[in-house]
């Protein structure tokens, strides 16, 4: 699998409802999909997917049930490191506080994201003192 994961659009939407639904059949994620889509192209997006090792199957009846092989934080990852490259120029920093001063984040939404950096400021003072 590689390094970096990168999904087009489509393959975005369908591992979306996968991560979500935790499986699904052909038919489960063309439900669930906000784009109306042929049952064959997302046959095929689910077919390319397994491709490249992103979804894997089982036979369920006389039906595939996908599982996603891939979590979406790992895919998150990679998705924040090409914006963070592209967009903020290398700049965590400046992710960051484009993230925080999202008006429309919650007051609760933000007390998560304080007690995160806290953690990892504090894992991060471990490491320098190791």
């Amino acid at each position: 699998m590689p390094k970096h994961i990168h999904f087009p659009p489509r393959e975005l939407a369908v591992m979306s409802v996968l991560w979500k639904l935790g499986s699904a059949t052909v038919t489960e994620v063309r439900d669930a999909l906000a784009e109306r889509l042929a049952y064959t192209t997302v046959l095929s997006a689910l077919q390319t997917l397994a491709g490249k090792g992103y979804v894997r199957h089982t036979l369920e009846g006389r039906a595939y049930r996908y599982f996603p092989s891939v979590a979406a934080e790992r895919a998150g990852d990679s998705a924040l490191a090409r914006i963070r490259d592209s967009i903020f120029h290398g700049s965590a920093s400046r992710l960051f506080a484009q993230l925080v001063n999202d008006e429309g984040l919650s007051r609760e939404e933000l007390e998560r994201m304080r007690k995160v950096l806290k953690q990892r400021l504090r894992a991060a003072k471990k490491e320098d003192s190791a």
